[in-house]
């Protein structure tokens, strides 16, 4: 069994729902399609939450584009009169509960984030829909699931949810298994789940790549293709570095390292559900199916140690916490954790001197973050400061802690350039390091790294 994921990249067009229906068709293994929304709807689920919060008459037109551009595709590509309508039809149940949410923003006045979610999940509900009739009209046999009616089941984090890997499985193979035996392809929602009070919860950035994993878990697929723009993963950012190469193979822990620094080509978990697995992912451009992509294995051959790629996060903050002993003194790091946790903020990584805690975290956190760690300021916690004019550097690849000199020459090219590192951390990872430099000089220093490694 295959899972295949489609991102909204892969639903812009006509003939890219042509192209979905070829690589679906062309499969000799029995398929599992997870889907993201059609290209640019869940940027109009979002006006719509903001413009509804203003103005009851916001709403309509926002409603009437996402009718329009669904119901388009179907009169364009469903032939079938019968199975034309009941896409039709189904889609127009779907659109009146979303009108009736926003209308509820629009008289209440706020958004909780339980709505918000349940508003956000509609369009990947109206592509499932859309895709499952276009595959019929060419005869091929497939039924839209909702993750939420199928029991993907996550903890109550409303944006950053975790499947319950257990409770997947079973509802899965109970639900889905019996429907792939008789030849139904099965298309599911990405992007989101349910908590077990059945409260919308999603997966964040790229959440579909997450959905796809949870799916192929839960169901023990062989392997899991997902479908992008791109080749596959690069050894920098070829808008930066042109002479940047396509990579062919990285292990889990390498391609998750990569996600986690920024390479916005997988959601930074998504092979969190994989790591006991035997499954391989392969990343395949929609554009040139016939390339072969980049292959992320469950079981790596380690050879001699290799450096893959280096990469870059500005979506970064730094938090730092100073005082006599604060790295020292037992319990600060826990009440820190604990304070942050209560308000959802997660922490990317936590580096400690003597003297200075020092936080990685989420931009959009970084001012309520600020906020309540400086409810610990005393005897032991003197200073508190904010730091987001910066950006992440990190250098990836199998080995990289054995290879002698590594860093030394990194170092040397980054400061050839005359740019100052901030911050440097290694030996978390036997794969990976980081360190941090001012927003302005990330294109340099990738580049000075590129050339230096490559």
């Amino acid at each position: 069994m295959k899972v295949m994921k489609f991102g909204g990249g892969c639903l812009c067009s006509v003939s890219d729902f042509l192209k979905v229906v070829e690589i679906v068709k062309n499969e000799k293994d029995d398929c599992v399609l997870v889907v993201s929304a059609v290209n640019g709807i869940t940027n109009e689920l979002l006006n719509g939450i903001e413009f509804a919060q203003k103005s009851e008459s916001n709403i309509e037109p926002i409603i009437q584009n996402i009718r329009k551009k669904h119901r388009e595709f179907a009169d364009e590509i469903i032939t079938n009169d019968i199975i034309r309508q009941e896409v039709i039809d189904t889609l127009d149940i779907k659109i009146v509960k979303l009108e009736r949410l926003l209308y509820g923003i629009a008289f209440t006045e706020e958004v909780t984030d339980s709505v918000k979610m349940h508003i956000l999940s509609f369009g990947e509900r109206l592509a499932a829909i859309l895709l499952a009739g276009v595959l019929n009209d060419k005869n091929h046999v497939a039924l839209a699931f909702e993750a939420d009616t199928i029991g993907i089941i996550t903890d109550s984090c409303f944006e950053n949810a975790t499947a319950n890997i257990s409770v997947v499985k079973k509802n899965l193979k109970q639900k889905l298994l019996p429907k792939i035996q008789k030849g139904i392809t099965p298309i599911i929602t990405g992007y989101f789940g349910c908590s077990e009070n059945n409260k919308i919860t999603t997966f964040g950035r790229n959440g579909s790549d997450y959905s796809a994993t949870v799916v192929a878990c839960g169901l023990e697929a062989e392997t899991i293709i997902l479908w992008k723009n791109v080749d596959g993963f690069m050894s920098a950012d070829p808008t930066i570095v042109k002479t940047a190469k396509k990579i062919n193979q990285l292990s889990y822990y390498e391609a998750a390292e990569l996600a986690y620094f920024g390479a916005k080509i997988l959601h930074p978990r998504a092979l969190e559900p994989l790591i006991d697995s035997k499954i391989n992912v392969t990343i395949r451009n929609f554009s040139q199916p016939q390339n072969e992509g980049t292959i992320i294995l469950s079981k790596f051959e380690k050879s001699k140690p290799s450096i893959k790629s280096v990469t870059y996060n500005n979506n970064i903050a730094v938090l730092r916490i100073q005082g006599p002993g604060v790295g020292f003194k037992p319990g600060i790091i826990g009440d820190i954790g604990n304070l942050l946790a209560k308000i959802d903020v997660n922490i990317y990584s936590i580096i400690t001197s003597q003297t200075c805690i020092n936080l990685l975290i989420n931009p959009n956190d970084s001012q309520k973050s600020y906020k309540v760690i400086t409810d610990l300021i005393g005897d032991t916690i003197q200073n508190i400061t904010l730091e987001e004019d910066i950006s992440l550097i990190g250098i990836v690849g199998e080995g990289l802690m054995k290879t002698s000199g590594m860093a030394a020459n990194v170092f040397t090219a980054v400061a050839q350039k005359g740019i100052n590192i901030e911050m440097i951390s290694a030996g978390a990872s036997e794969i990976a390091y980081y360190f941090i430099v001012r927003r302005k000089d990330v294109k340099e220093t990738v580049k000075a790294i590129h050339n230096c490694l490559f």
